[in-house]
């Protein structure tokens, strides 16, 4: 995918270091860059395979993600170490996920907000959890903390069903007055979980992410939302559809978030639900592939150039060539939506769906943000008579993000290792090119 953010230069001498005598009056300009910013918990995934015996001897749940005190995690690490049944630890984190694939795909700068341990010793998770993220990840901004990072056990039946358990440790004591408020005000956008929300007792995170918040919405920086656990919405849906009403500008889910927060089981009908509350939506569903939803001016529409798609709402692709807007840009908004199947139809065999629905989400960031570089640095360009959200259509950038997913399912760890070819050598190019 070709994107106008910061790219590898093919060439020694970049473009932007033009010839003084041929172009004196543009000598000292120098290209304006964009970021996205993100708060999370800081944890460390540890990834295993169990059996219900297992979970029933440590009282978890299966299926959810539950929080565990410091003497059961400890419990729990030691028979894991003691019976050789850790497979994988790796840095984790929904928006630590998605800050890091999206400084690996955009090969551009992501600022993370969270705490992170004032004394690190070699081999700590906080040690693993550092060399684990991209260098481009801005890790300056975190707040020290006298304590431990957050783990993530992901505990795998025979079935595959991943039951979660996290020892919070100090994640959840990020402060408001740790939040740089210029910071957020210059962000292309702010990435949020619904995890940040879940706190107790003396912890500060729910208060120090509503500041950041805050912060965005009174600079108009997108909020973007990826609501991470159903267990979580179902507790309280109202509550959550309220939120994405008053400070949410684009909602990441999947299926089953969806139908907790909606009550729609489509995944179709469930981003379409959530257009009222939000400017953009994307829904991933599994084998189903990728749903986006959004709004687009009369004036600005275009219509697909692909076979019209029956579904819960008949000729849903039609206007897919769309670039999405924030419905109050739009003086007579329509909704237009977008689906495309998984990248080649999805892998032989997944290693791993951790961290997949992140990726596609730094994938849809990662166009966003080029839309604002090259707003930044080209203002008077055409493609901005068109107040748009993004750079691409949606069905681009839903293209783009089932396969960044794709890299995800056929690796074990959730993050990217490396950027995406720019040529295919698995499939021919017209893919890119419709």
């Amino acid at each position: 995918m070709k994107f106008p953010g910061r790219r590898r230069h093919k060439h020694y001498f970049p473009v932007e270091a033009k010839d003084p005598l041929t172009n004196q009056l543009n000598s000292t300009e120098r290209l304006q860059r964009s970021y996205i910013t993100g708060i999370d918990q800081i944890v460390v995934d540890i990834e295993a395979k169990v059996d219900q015996a297992f979970l029933d001897e440590f009282q978890l749940r299966r299926g959810m993600s539950q929080v565990i005190d410091s003497d059961i995690t400890n419990a729990l690490y030691d028979r894991l170490k003691l019976d050789d049944m850790i497979d994988y630890e790796f840095a984790g984190g929904t928006i630590g996920n998605t800050m890091h694939n999206y400084s690996t795909l955009a090969d551009d700068r992501s600022v993370l907000l969270g705490v992170m341990s004032e004394n690190i010793k070699i081999g700590s998770y906080a040690y693993r959890f550092l060399c684990n993220t991209s260098s481009r990840v801005d890790l300056d901004y975190l707040q020290p903390v006298d304590g431990p990072i957050g783990r993530c056990f992901t505990l795998i039946d025979e079935t595959g069903e991943r039951t979660f358990a996290i020892s919070a440790g100090l994640m959840n004591h990020l402060r408001p007055e740790s939040i740089d408020k210029e910071l957020i005000e210059n962000s292309s956008a702010l990435v949020i979980s619904a995890y940040l929300m879940r706190t107790q007792g003396d912890e500060t995170m729910t208060e120090a992410t509503m500041q950041a918040v805050k912060y965005a919405n009174d600079a108009d920086v997108p909020v973007v939302l990826t609501l991470g656990t159903k267990f979580l919405i179902e507790q309280d849906p109202s509550w959550w559809a309220d939120f994405v009403k008053k400070h949410v500008d684009i909602l990441a889910m999947n299926e089953e978030e969806g139908l907790a927060i909606t009550g729609f089981e489509d995944p179709l009908l469930a981003a379409d639900k959530a257009l009222d509350w939000t400017d953009l939506v994307i829904c991933t569903a599994g084998e189903k592939g990728l749903f986006m939803a959004g709004y687009v001016d009369e004036q600005f529409k275009r219509e697909t150039e692909y076979p019209l798609l029956p579904g819960a709402i008949a000729d849903f692709n039609r206007y897919e060539f769309s670039r999405a807007m924030r419905k109050d840009d739009c003086q007579n908004p329509i909704r237009a939506y977008s689906h495309t199947a998984p990248f080649m139809g999805g892998p032989d065999s997944i290693k791993n769906t951790n961290g997949a629905g992140d990726c596609a989400l730094a994938a849809v960031l990662h166009d966003l943000s080029a839309n604002v570089y090259h707003k930044l640095n080209v203002a008077n360009s055409a493609k901005h008579q068109q107040p748009a959200m993004t750079y691409s259509s949606l069905a681009q950038i839903s293209k783009y993000a089932n396969r960044a997913s794709y890299e995800v399912l056929v690796q074990h760890s959730p993050r990217l290792s490396r950027g995406l070819p720019e040529r295919e050598d698995c499939l021919e190019q017209v893919y890119w090119d419709q």
